[in-house]
């Protein structure tokens, strides 16, 4: 009777649910995180973590387990005894990409994993096509190549990174209080071949971005290691070249290496040649101990030299003083540099915890000549401008993570974490100058010490099917500017601290259908002297954003998104980099539509599109006079890849960007553009042969336009109306890569 009663327990065991635990890994024995665990009968899911292991609750027997992703065959397998008695190891083989590899599971930014698709299929072949792989984000260059280009996203004309937070590996790259623009981010510094995936989050709902996370973020991912080395030669119109070299140290189970370079030439499409030069060199090395550390050690070196013809006025060009790619003033342009050092450390703790810390530091250097108005200020030596600055930034951030923690039937995961960013910026100017040699006058000049310290708690509560996750972020920031154009000695400093909590909910229906929605605040940071300038007050501007949307894979093959979103930004006050003023520019309001489908229709082809819709307006301007300059109405962008196809591959890809106004009551209008670029590539042996054509049907259209005021030489007065940089025309360069 008693071995009945046992043998009958034992049963009851077995059919009633239980924590399925165990470890993923590749075939090499390497942990892989962010593994997607589906439970295909009850529809619970999980995910690894940095050490490859996982927590399944709710698991009973003959349940039907997926574990999948991107670049790895999907794995299912059915639950049997042996199972629940211990933890799992599960291995899973490397395959090419595919769109049904994809499980739509409770993250915050679900969407950034189905478009990683994108990048394996297409992946960036140049430093301005970077930015441009996030849905959404449109970017323009007007200075010559070698600026950080124009950004615009959810109805913001973001400047050069105002209301977007960009980092490499978590390493930032905007940059606080800059001599040009709040926020300035040039990410010229990264070779394109060495970047694994690009992470990205729109709207202001993640705790562990904080300053200018307000319309979202884009943190770039490299690759730990390289497939192989290689080699590779681009030439084309324009006098342009670009070598570069990949290559692989050592890569074993412990340790893997490599090195990358880059340099590039070209003196673009322009009257006045723009005489650009960019070199770059990156090391990265990795230490792996599978029971106890990772490190990786990364160091990296870019400068940059350019002439610029800058922005031209629309008169001119109808008056047939210039061509479309002539210039008023051809001696803008300048040069930077930036040397960074980073190291990244995870260590596994007890109880399946892993404390993560990322340091760095980087010296930049910045000088740019511009000229905006010609000679509207000064009609005799003109209105350039000198803009300059030397940098030191340091920072580091540590996050400890425990996830998998039983609550009641569902389970609680969380992230916490501390850190500081420390700017310290000698010399920070603005002058009048005279063809790039002579200081006529000094308008602002001094050094900057920025530090912002913080900490952050995210937290995710499971149970069922929704997964809850509140969260909030505290930020201190403490700024100092010493002013050196006074007489006497002016050193002020003002301190502030910034609340930013977030809630998001999200409803997996199954692993093919989520359905989010996303509340929080967000905010930027002004310049230092905005904020001695205004006493402290009014100076971290908050934004308030929600997002309503769904994900949903109607078949394994085939993803689509829609998302319905608002964003109210704070009164806030700006620092006019270009002229060394202070201007508020009141609160506004942001609404907008989001769509986006991805079709994988063959295993060689890839059709992807999204389009967005964005109302914005000023909310302290009467109506009619309450636009928001530049800011984009809607934009389009999408194409086709081909991938694997009996040696080809390629792309056919479109950006769309419509009309919208240049100025507050609308009288004048930027005009959009619908621009076309193709690549192809055909492999063989170790050989791959390419062709890049950049706006392939040859359309005129401008990439920057601004409403501005300006005067040419031999006007008597001044006209405000569209001043652009022209597109690139037709743009053909050829490329040859050789693999070893």
């Amino acid at each position: 009777m008693k071995y009945h009663i046992i043998v009958f327990l034992l049963v009851c065991a077995q059919l009633s649910a239980q924590n399925l635990t165990g470890t993923v890994t590749n075939e090499a024995g390497k942990p892989l995180e962010n593994i997607n665990i589906y439970n295909l009968t009850s529809g619970k899911h999980t995910h690894t973590n940095a050490k490859g292991v996982f927590n399944l609750p709710g698991v009973k027997l003959r349940d039907s387990i997926a574990f999948s992703r991107l670049g790895f065959s999907t794995l299912t397998r059915s639950v049997d005894a042996s199972w629940l008695n211990a933890p799992i190891q599960i291995a899973l083989i490397e395959s090419s990409t595919s769109l049904d590899q994809v499980v739509l599971s409770s993250e915050v930014n679900s969407l950034s994993q189905v478009v990683a698709v994108d990048l394996r299929l297409n992946p960036v072949k140049s430093s301005q096509e970077i930015l441009r792989k996030v849905p959404g984000l449109f970017i323009g260059q007007h200075a010559g190549g070698g600026k950080a280009e124009q950004i615009f996203l959810r109805g913001f004309d973001v400047d050069h990174g105002t209301d977007v937070a960009i980092s490499v590996d978590g390493m930032p790259v905007n940059m606080v209080s800059h001599a040009h623009g709040q926020g300035y981010a040039d990410l010229h510094f990264v070779i394109p071949e060495t970047i694994e995936n690009i992470d990205f989050g729109k709207g202001a709902y993640y705790a562990d971005k904080g300053n200018f996370n307000t319309a979202g973020y884009v943190d770039l991912r490299l690759k730990e290691s390289l497939d192989a080395s290689s080699i590779s030669l681009e030439a084309g119109q324009f006098n342009t070249s670009r070598l570069t070299g990949m290559f692989n140290l050592t890569d074993d189970d412990r340790h893997s290496a490599y090195v990358a370079s880059e340099m590039y030439l070209t003196d673009g499409p322009f009257d006045s040649p723009q005489n650009f030069n960019r070199f770059n060199v990156l090391g990265r090395y990795t230490y792996t101990n599978l029971n106890a550390d990772k490190i990786t050690l990364t160091a990296s070196h870019f400068q940059s030299k350019w002439d610029a013809s800058g922005q031209i006025p629309q008169r001119a060009v109808d008056q047939g003083l210039i061509g479309r790619f002539g210039a008023i003033d051809d001696t803008e342009g300048g040069q930077t540099s930036r040397t960074n050092l980073s190291l990244q450390h995870l260590k596994n703790l007890e109880h399946d915890a892993v404390l993560k810390t990322n340091a760095y530091v980087a010296h930049y250097d910045f000088e740019l000549y511009s000229n905006f108005t010609f000679f509207l200020e000064d009609p005799v030596n003109g209105d350039q401008i000198k803009q300059q600055e030397d940098r030191f930034l340091a920072g580091l951030q540590s996050v400890y993570s425990r996830h998998y923690l039983p609550l009641g039937e569902g389970t609680f995961n969380y992230d916490s974490g501390v850190g500081f960013r420390y700017d310290n910026v000698d010399e920070v100017s603005l002058s009048r100058t005279l063809n790039r040699q002579t200081i006529l006058e000094r308008l602002a000049l001094g050094d900057v010490d920025e530090l912002n310290a913080f900490g952050f708690i995210n937290t995710e509560f499971k149970t069922g099917k929704f997964s809850f996750k509140p969260a909030v972020r505290l930020d201190y920031f403490k700024f100092d500017y010493y002013n050196k154009l006074t007489e006497t000695y002016d050193n002020q400093s003002e301190s502030k601290i910034a609340f930013s909590p977030k809630f998001n909910t999200f409803f997996s229906a199954s692993k093919n259908w989520q359905l989010f929605l996303k509340t929080g605040i967000g905010f930027h940071s002004n310049d230092s002297r905005v904020v001695i300038a205004n006493n402290g007050e009014e100076i971290l501007p908050a934004a308030y954003n929600l997002d309503l949307g769904t994900l949903v894979k109607p078949i394994d093959r085939l993803a689509l998104n829609a998302t319905l979103w608002t964003l109210f930004l704070d009164q806030e006050f700006v620092y006019v980099g270009d002229a060394g003023i202070v201007e508020p520019s009141g609160k506004t309001r942001r609404m907008g539509l989001e769509v986006g489908a991805r079709y994988q229709v063959l295993d060689w082809l890839y059709l992807y599109s999204d389009a967005n819709y964005t109302y914005a307006r000023s909310t302290e301007e009467p109506d009619g006079e309450d636009y928001i300059p530049l800011a984009p109405k809607f934009t389009s962008a999408g194409g086709l890849s081909v991938d694997n196809l009996s040696g080809f591959s390629g792309s056919l890809g479109y950006r769309w960007l419509g009309d919208r106004a240049a100025n507050e009551d609308n009288s004048i209008v930027a005009e959009g553009y619908f621009v076309t670029d193709f690549n192809l590539n055909y492999s063989i042996k170790n050989w791959t042969l390419g062709i890049i054509v950049e706006n392939l049907f040859d359309v005129d259209w401008n990439e920057t336009q601004f409403a501005t005021e300006s005067r040419l030489f031999n006007e008597p007065a001044p006209v405000e109306e569209i001043h652009f940089t022209p597109g690139t025309p037709f743009y053909l360069r050829g490329k040859l890569t050789y693999t070893f």
